[in-house]
């Protein structure tokens, strides 16, 4: 895994784009020697799944709702669905 200082990135960011997609390794993003950020190669198939995978509000809500089906206070669709199939 590379590793990139920002300032290094704005000198070069085509470089740097250029190797992660080449060799798909993520490349770490420093501010003053700490990780801040990672670039990471995307498959243009997969974007949407990728986006929603990491935008905050749906982690917290997919979190949420595996918390309530442990807790019982939800059912998993497919329990629902053979139920109604046996009726």
């Amino acid at each position: 895994m590379a590793t990139i200082s920002i300032r290094d990135l704005g000198r070069r960011p085509s470089q740097v784009v250029d190797e992660v997609v080449r060799t798909g390794r993520p490349a770490i993003v420093t501010r003053h020697g700490r990780p801040v950020t990672a670039m990471v190669a995307i498959d243009p198939d997969a974007l949407e799944d990728f986006v929603l995978a990491h935008a905050p509000e749906f982690v917290r809500a997919t979190r949420a709702a595996d918390a309530d089906l442990r807790a019982g206070r939800v059912r998993a669709a497919a329990d629902v669905l053979a139920e109604i199939d046996r009726d």
